[in-house]
């Protein structure tokens, strides 16, 4: 969950989706119909097992700001202080 977010994007068994609502410990997506009939995400029932893949992009901000001694002057402060 944690690189799970509000209009990000979400692989869900090799489809990529937007995220529409994130709860605590679930997320929602919206599927269009042309997604529901091309894909077998339609077939798909309430506890089926899915391969979920999240944006890399999360991953590799949090790499570049999470401190570490990898040389980065990449901070939390200065994402903030630049508008992000």
């Amino acid at each position: 969950m944690r690189y799970i977010v509000e209009k990000g994007s979400v692989a869900i068994d090799g489809i990529s989706l937007t995220v529409a609502e994130v709860e605590d410990f679930s997320f929602k997506v919206s599927i269009i119909p042309h997604t529901k009939k091309e894909t077998n995400l339609g077939d798909k029932k309430k506890n089926d097992m899915v391969n979920i893949e999240c944006d890399v992009i999360g991953k590799y901000v949090e790499k570049l700001v999470l401190p570490k001694d990898n040389g980065s002057k990449l901070t939390e402060e200065f994402l903030i202080q630049n508008g992000f």
